[in-house]
């Protein structure tokens, strides 16, 4: 394995995650030109950096009081793994398909699946599971 290549997917990973809900086109760099992203549990798939920041635009501005839990990542050569749980308010329509109703408090457990290319995120899954909080 090239632990150069390793270190540089989890640099994508992580840079990825701890800015797409702050500033949606700051990430977009960090995709390939053909990227597909996938949410499977709320039927959607992107093919476009435009369509994939907008979503992410919608998405972020419908939550609030949010707490991310760190759980595991890695990566090999070609993956990037990445598990969390996050709690949220869910306080508007832009989580489309979402499985609860906006006013929602929620905890998800998120596993993203990166596919890197060439140092860049060519497919992104995010397997969502969700839980109703009190």
């Amino acid at each position: 394995m090239n632990d150069d290549i390793i270190a540089r997917n989890l640099a994508v990973a992580h840079d990825h995650i701890t800015n797409e809900g702050i500033d949606p086109a700051s990430v977009m760099h960090l995709y390939t030109d053909d990227i597909i992203l996938e949410v499977p549990g709320r039927g959607l798939r992107f093919d476009t950096h435009e369509a994939i920041e907008a979503n992410y635009r919608r998405m972020f501005a419908s939550f609030a009081d949010v707490e991310i839990i760190p759980l595991d990542r890695f990566a090999t050569e070609t993956r990037v793994f990445d598990d969390m749980i996050v709690r949220l308010r869910l306080v508007g329509d832009g989580m489309v398909n979402a499985p609860v109703p906006v006013g929602s408090h929620v905890e998800m457990r998120l596993l993203h699946v990166f596919h890197m290319r060439d140092g860049k995120i060519a497919r992104e899954i995010v397997h969502e599971q969700w839980t109703l909080l009190g």
